[in-house]
């Protein structure tokens, strides 16, 4: 398993808005090769598939989080 891609909350956390942004896409790629992979039958960890959309999940959540902290909070709907 790549440790690289794989990151705690705290470590995404720690990234600014443009890594963040470039971690996400290239994160979404790796799970585009995974999928292709699955479906061609070669990708032998199919675990892997579950781990990668969770990590996209954990970012997209981080990214969402900072959008609504810069809203004012009465401007909110």
């Amino acid at each position: 398993m790549r440790r690289s891609l794989l990151a705690n909350t705290n470590e995404i956390r720690g990234l600014n808005d443009g890594e963040l942004d470039a971690r996400i896409m290239e994160t979404k790629e790796e799970l585009l090769r995974l999928r292709v992979q699955h479906a061609t039958l070669q990708l032998p960890d199919t675990s892997r598939l579950g781990h990668v959309r969770r990590e996209i999940a954990r970012m997209l959540t981080v990214q969402r989080e900072r959008e609504l902290a810069a809203v004012e909070p009465g401007e909110r709907s």
